[in-house]
């Protein structure tokens, strides 16, 4: 139902349960579902498949507010992919458009990496499964190269742009900085040249003309703020006080009815911190999650945190959702009183629980607020630096996934204070090589489609998996 002030500013006869852009609800909850089912690959590929839905394809919102929308979602602790999809859920249709959209971009990932679970702990092994998944890294590679050189095109506009991308790779790649520090940096540089009226920060990012790709006058949701998204903060509150009860609440419940020693009670505030210390995505945080979940609580043994990762890189949903292994693992081995996999699928269901719940509160607490800064030119120069700052992060992701993608060794090279992850050219792995160019043919010269180049890769690992005497 359109809101009153919404009737007023569209003046039109639209029927009631359509709002002013006229996207159909049950139209954008199938198109949710197609993007979770597409997401693979991490932050980079989840994003570009996003992009190439909602804004090329579908052509709902525009570029310059897309990159808005991704700009606030990187500054957050936890999936940025995921809080994009809340947040363009919620542009779109309010506050049930965006758990809509958040649930269902988990949802498919929750499924396969429960399935996956169960397998490993009652076979020790998912052989059929990474055979079938194997082509599917080639084709998320390719993904996301592409993913880098779309809005590498649209943000990378003039020399200072293309700086501060080169800038934020060399942070991270060589010298390993906190994400938080250069992706604030990068935003702090931006406010001072918007500040300045300095033209590269104005017309960079992506922002404000045709050659950034759909302008947003021109996409359904057009470039005005829509009524709900104005900051009313009574609403602000209230929602962010329901997410907040929901996400501590079964806390602290597990803690007086189990003790602060049991192990859902232990999954629950530990999974609850790193829900908020999670800047930068999955792979900032694995290795602290790693040494936790073996050393401190002997949740896992030494090597079943990869097996989890590969498990996470392969299926659809956010990268962070191996998590959902860990506390399956742990709850698995320290059953109590129930059944090991009764124990371990709700040691599951908490883990991811405490994980994403906190993801809603930050969007629908903070979205409103930040949808009226995009009038503001300093902070729209601010973005419009994250923006570019982004790119860089994509592609040292990128360059991260191809390296262990491609590579079965890695070697590390310390020098200056910096350090080169460089590939082991003897590990070369000849077949991922040879379905990366596939990939990467289909993509590039061929302009196949995701699912096309996905479903094939995949067939191809499954026959790979056969001819070696994998399965």
């Amino acid at each position: 139902m359109m809101t009153d002030a919404e009737a007023a500013v569209s003046g039109s006869t639209r029927q009631p349960d359509l709002p002013a852009h006229g996207i159909p609800f049950g139209e954008a909850v199938r198109v949710w579902a197609r993007v979770a089912a597409l997401s693979f690959g991490g932050p980079a590929g989840q994003i570009a498949v996003m992009h190439r839905i909602i804004v090329e394809e579908k052509r709902w919102i525009g570029e310059t507010r897309f990159l808005h929308a991704l700009n606030y979602c990187t500054l957050l602790p936890g999936p940025e992919a995921q809080q994009l999809a809340i947040y363009i859920g919620w542009l779109l249709h309010r506050t049930k458009g965006g758990l809509v959209a958040g649930t269902l971009f988990v949802l498919p990932g929750l499924v396969a990496i429960m399935a996956l679970s169960w397998i490993y702990a009652l076979f020790g092994n998912v052989s059929l499964v990474q055979a079938l998944f194997f082509g599917l890294k080639a084709a998320v590679l390719a993904i996301v190269l592409e993913a880098v050189m779309r809005i590498g095109r649209r943000a990378l506009r003039n020399r200072v742009m293309l700086a501060l991308a080169a800038a934020a790779f060399v942070a991270l790649a060589l010298f390993h900085l906190p994400f938080p520090f250069v992706v604030l940096g990068a935003g702090l540089f931006g406010y001072a040249g918007g500040r300045l009226g300095l033209q590269a920060f104005l017309a960079g990012g992506g922002h404000g003309g045709p050659a950034s790709g759909l302008a947003d006058a021109d996409s359904a949701l057009g470039e005005a703020i829509p009524a709900h998204a104005r900051p009313p903060v009574g609403w602000s509150l209230k929602i962010a006080a329901s997410f907040l009860a929901l996400w501590l609440l079964p806390i602290a419940g597990l803690w007086l009815a189990l003790g602060p020693t049991h192990v859902f009670t232990e999954i629950a505030v530990f999974f609850s911190k790193m829900a908020v210390v999670t800047f930068g995505g999955a792979y900032a945080v694995l290795a602290y999650v790693a040494q936790q979940a073996v050393d401190h609580y002997g949740w896992l043994k030494p090597g079943e945190m990869l097996d989890g990762l590969g498990m996470a890189e392969t299926t659809p949903g956010p990268l962070i959702m191996v998590t959902q292994f860990v506390g399956f693992m742990g709850a698995y081995r320290a059953p109590g009183t129930l059944h090991p996999l009764l124990a371990a699928t709700l040691g599951g269901l908490i883990t991811t629980w405490v994980t994403f719940v906190p993801c809603f509160l930050w969007i629908f607490l903070g979205a409103p607020f930040v949808e009226t800064m995009r009038t503001n030119r300093a902070l729209s120069a601010a973005l419009a630096a994250i923006t570019a700052a982004i790119v860089g992060v994509i592609l040292n992701l990128a360059v991260w996934f191809a390296l262990h993608v491609l590579f079965a060794e890695v070697a590390e090279i310390r020098f200056a204070g910096m350090m080169l992850e460089l590939p082991v050219l003897r590990s070369i792995n000849v077949a991922a090589l040879a379905l990366t160019a596939v990939a990467l043919v289909a993509v590039f010269r061929f302009k196949l489609g995701m699912a096309s180049v996905l479903g094939g890769c995949a067939l191809l690992g499954l026959a790979h998996g056969a001819a070696t005497g994998g399965l």
